[in-house]
């Protein structure tokens, strides 16, 4: 008996990319409401199926969609904003700031549609993204009709969507649950990377992706740089360091893990990671070229990304695919490895299955989601055709095929591209409100081009530091009334340090641009020696101040960076308007009271003779955190010795500027 579907589709090369790679040709598939009923020969499903539309594909090739495993979809807006810089020159000199001044909702869901509309003429029906504003991300790729893991940034910074690391992780939670269950987004939680968040952010937001069984986003050991910096912090490689904080606990996508080891390797295998593989973002920024044929043997399911197209500068996984199985017998001096089959595989099954959602798409049997393309393959540069070998096709399209070959495009049983026409989304109304984005980031960055912040990124090897700061100091008479409070049985002694402090500080003729300070730090031992020396840069913002009681939270941007350069050469680079010269000798302490860490400082002023005065500081990424360290300096300033009633909450180059204008 027959049984009637929705659409059937005959006269294709269908490619199933199931396990087995089964294809037939001439072939048809059978599309029931949201998903496959049947895929085989022709003749078969013709016998077998009625259908409410049959579609003649004319010998093009039927296959799933294809599936771009790690991407930032909204960032079309920046695309070419800023290249041929070092990654982190590129994104803390340019994508960052423009973020924080530009992203918003309309931001947003401008990008994923202008994202959706390349996606979806490439023969993309499914990608992983990672941004802000990510219920905004998963509102626009719904109405466009592509499927997603749609996965909410969290990281240490203040970002454009939270001025906090706990609303990043509350916005997720909320995210998540309203999205959970949709027939086109999965919801997923973001922790950003492990340089870019810290201990509790990792270990909370693998509780959360648990909580929800939600796949958990995340870029993995993507330059050397941050290889050997977490390293040097942690003492062991990104991997073993990320297991640690319970990520594995979760279901795991990482991007790039392009520096990572055969220990590693298997460390992710065990933990049943995906991985996202991007080779044109990793050339592009100079990153490097992942092991995927290692991962691959290790049974890793490793996909395609295309990145970001801010770092690409395209959506186009036609590139990818073939870039994929380039660069790995380029690599390996073996043509054999990766070919066309695996390299066509990893951009459909097993990204599907790296994405955690292996079980819905990526590839065509039955009762998977009808999520499915059709391809040209008949054009000048994809001619003739040789159908000897069965895997001529694979070749056709890995080697052959361009990305505007793809001429249909489903989704959910649901049309996106029919004919190589957009039906979901309008691309002309689209590109003009682009344009007019990208007039607006062009003023702003022509504008800041010339700031101390940019001059001081460019250099390289910037870092921000914690958002929130408290201090508060007391000058006092001499010193010996506090190093003998410092024995209280309440303060926990962890180190001791005594160094001496030369500071130069620019100052600039526009306040907004902050207060630039050279400081050569001089350590010196128990018998008074200088054992080492250390030089960095630090560009303190304007601070926003909230006083409570006599201590002081501060809220600022606060960037650090090693100062590899002379003084000399920090003065005709930035050219301050004015320069304050500061030597002062400190003994500092990290204590902990009341189970929470301070530093205290006692600093003796050389240069200007300022006297003795008692410092207690501390930052923090978290607000609750900062105001819980903020009501226990006031008690930490009594116990040591220190006056109430005459506490200063300025900096000491605030000091020394109302000093030498005669302010009380």
């Amino acid at each position: 008996m027959e049984q009637t579907v929705d659409v059937l589709f005959i006269n294709a090369h269908v490619l199933t990319m199931d396990e087995n790679l089964h294809q037939y040709s001439p072939g048809a598939v059978a599309v029931k409401g949201d998903s496959i009923v049947s895929i085989g020969y022709e003749k078969d499903l013709k016998s077998k199926f009625i259908a409410s539309e049959t579609i003649d594909c004319d010998g093009k090739i039927l296959m799933p969609g294809l599936i771009n495993a790690h991407t930032h979809v909204p960032m079309t807006l920046l695309r070419g904003l800023a290249d041929d810089l070092r990654l982190d020159v590129w994104l803390l000199g340019y994508i960052m700031p423009v973020e924080r001044e530009f992203v918003s909702s309309d931001f947003v869901q401008l990008g994923t549609k202008l994202a959706c509309a390349e996606l979806a003429r490439s023969g993309v029906t499914c990608f992983a993204d990672m941004y802000y504003f990510e219920d905004d991300v998963a509102l626009a790729t719904s109405q466009a009709g592509l499927r997603a893991v749609c996965s909410q940034t969290v990281l240490k910074f203040p970002t454009p969507d939270a001025k906090s690391y706990e609303d990043s992780l509350a916005y997720a939670r909320d995210f998540i649950r309203r999205w959970k269950g949709h027939p086109l987004i999965e919801p997923s939680v973001a922790p950003h990377a492990p340089y870019t968040c810290t201990n509790e952010i990792l270990q909370a937001t693998s509780l959360l992706a648990q909580e929800f069984d939600v796949p958990l986003h995340t870029h993995l050991s993507e330059t050397v740089l941050e290889v050997e910096n977490i390293r040097r912090e942690t003492g062991m490689p990104v991997i073993p360091y990320v297991k640690k904080q319970g990520l594995f606990d979760a279901k795991v996508l990482a991007a790039h893990c392009v520096h990572i080891d055969p220990g590693e390797i298997r460390t992710l295998a065990h933990a049943g990671a995906g991985i996202a593989h991007n080779p044109s973002s990793n050339l592009k920024l100079g990153s490097g070229i992942a092991p995927v044929l290692q991962m691959l043997e290790a049974g890793l399911n490793v996909g395609i990304g295309t990145d970001g197209p801010a770092s690409n500068n395209d959506l186009d996984m036609f590139e990818e695919v073939r870039l994929t199985a380039f660069l790995a017998k380029g690599t390996c001096g073996d043509p054999t490895v990766i070919p066309a089959a695996t390299a066509l595989t990893m951009a459909t099954r097993l990204g599907a299955k790296a994405m955690h959602l292996g079980h819905l798409t990526g590839s065509l049997e039955p009762g998977k989601r009808a999520d499915l393309i059709l391809i040209d393959i008949n054009p000048i540069h994809n001619s003739p055709r040789f159908n000897r070998e069965p895997d001529n096709a694979y070749s056709s399209i890995v080697y052959a095929a361009k990305s505007t070959d793809v001429t249909d495009v489903m989704v959910n049983g649901n049309w996106v591209l029919r004919n190589r026409n957009l039906l979901t989304l309008d691309q002309k109304d689209l590109l003009y409100h682009a344009a007019q984005y990208a007039k607006r980031i062009d003023s702003f960055l022509i504008q800041r081009e010339q700031s101390v912040y940019s001059k001081l990124i460019a250099l390289g090897g910037s870092s921000e530091s914690e958002s929130f700061e408290i201090q508060i100091k007391v000058k006092i008479a001499d010193n010996s009334a506090t190093l003998k409070a410092l024995q209280n049985s309440q303060i926990d002694i962890l180190y001791h340090k005594h160094y001496h402090q030369h500071d130069a500080y620019f100052i600039f003729s526009d306040p907004s641009q902050g207060r630039l300070r050279y400081r050569e730090d001089e350590f010196i031992d128990e018998k008074g020696q200088i054992i080492n020396v250390r030089s960095r840069l630090t560009l303190l913002g304007p601070a926003r101040e909230s006083n409570l009681k006599n201590d002081v939270l501060l809220s600022r941007s606060r960037y650090l960076a090693p100062a590899t350069n002379s003084l000399r050469f920090y003065r005709e680079y930035f050219k301050p308007s004015s320069e304050i010269l500061v030597d002062k000798d400190r003994l500092r302490w990290l204590v902990k009271y009341k189970n929470t860490e301070f530093y205290i400082n006692l600093d003796t002023f050389e240069k200007p003779a300022l006297g003795i005065f008692l410092e207690i500081k501390s930052r923090t990424w978290s607000l609750r955190d900062a105001e819980n360290k903020a009501r226990l300096t006031s008690e930490l300033i009594t116990l040591l010795e220190g006056s109430l009633d005459k506490t200063i909450t300025q900096d000491y180059i605030e000091v020394i500027q109302d000093q030498n204008t005669g302010k009380p």
